[in-house]
């Protein structure tokens, strides 16, 4: 049993870790965030030639050669709903981590979109009685030990402590 589901997101990718006790904690310090999976969102992994039929957006030409004009194709409007709905499978799979470990606390850190869009999403957690921690950084690229030391300073984790000397 974990005390806290720890998880880690950009737009395009979330790790999902669980702060686990050292095995023999005078040798090895501890508690270590461990990984437990890792999600890929594969709408915003595919090239813009397989999401769209023209690769840049807001340009088209006039027949004859003429001059090119502007137009919104709203591909902002599409990358933010693909952000979104990965939001929700984000918050709707750390819920179900959490249940399966029997834990009450869940630490999200995401940069600042895609934490607004987890905070909209989670309900999931709300429902599960999650006590939820938020830090607006991505520290989705950091080693765990990495990221441990971030969510310590910001006082959403307890500090790792060294092993006795």
């Amino acid at each position: 049993m974990s005390e806290y589901v720890v998880v880690v997101a950009d737009g395009s990718r979330a790790r999902f870790f669980t702060l686990e006790p050292a095995e023999i904690p005078e040798v090895e310090g501890g508690p270590n965030l461990v990984e437990r999976e890792d999600l890929a969102n594969p709408e915003l992994e595919a090239h813009d030639r397989d999401l769209w039929s023209e690769a840049k957006t807001g340009r088209n030409r006039a027949p004859n050669g003429g001059p090119a004009h502007g137009y919104d194709d709203h591909r902002t409007q599409h990358e933010a709903e693909f952000e979104r709905r990965f939001a929700r499978r984000v918050a709707e799979r750390a819920a179900e981590l959490a249940r399966a470990n029997g834990t009450r606390r869940v630490v999200v850190a995401a940069e600042k979109r895609m934490l607004g869009f987890l905070r909209n999403e989670s309900g999931a957690l709300q429902k599960a009685g999650l006590e939820v921690r938020e830090v607006a950084r991505d520290l989705s690229k950091l080693v765990p030990r990495q990221i441990h030391e971030h969510l310590a300073r910001e006082g959403a984790l307890p500090r790792r402590r060294s092993p006795a000397a």
